[in-house]
């Protein structure tokens, strides 16, 4: 096996698009290994965010997290096997399902937001997370400005 002699970037000279990227790409990993360790996925994770007010029709929850019914479908049915949500026939209209979060969709959703905000693993040394979020909006506000 051959072993690199590259040396390390100096990413001090990398521009700022492309260091947000970096970070992007490593928290996205993190989080995805937090989240598997809940027995959820990001899609999960937003359809329970979703459904925190209150039990939804399956298709306005899929237009709310701005999926199709079938990439909802499948988002149920394995927050339905892991007992986070349950689906029930609509009393209105039987061709339609209501989606309500049990329980334990509640505790593991609590769990994932503390973990989102408190656990070192995700965002290091971070320090304040409402200041470094309030600068994140405030950059993504303006560069959807020009949009």
């Amino acid at each position: 096996m051959t072993v690199s002699t590259a040396p390390e970037p100096d990413l001090s000279t990398w521009p700022t698009g492309r260091l947000l990227a970096v970070a992007a790409r490593l928290v996205e990993q993190r989080w995805v290994a937090v989240l598997a360790g809940l027995d959820l996925t990001h899609a999960g994770l937003i359809a329970l965010h979703t459904l925190r007010g209150g039990p939804l029709p399956q298709r306005t929850l899929a237009q709310r997290c701005q999926v199709t019914d079938q990439t909802m479908s499948r988002t149920l049915d394995r927050l339905a096997k892991a007992g986070f949500v349950t689906r029930t026939p609509d009393p209105a209209d039987a061709r339609r399902h209501v989606t309500r979060m049990t329980a334990s969709g509640r505790a593991v959703l609590d769990r994932a937001v503390r973990a989102e905000r408190e656990d070192p693993a995700l965002l290091g040394g971070l320090g304040d997370d409402d200041a470094f979020r309030a600068r994140l909006l405030s950059l993504i506000d303006g560069l959807s400005a020009g949009d």
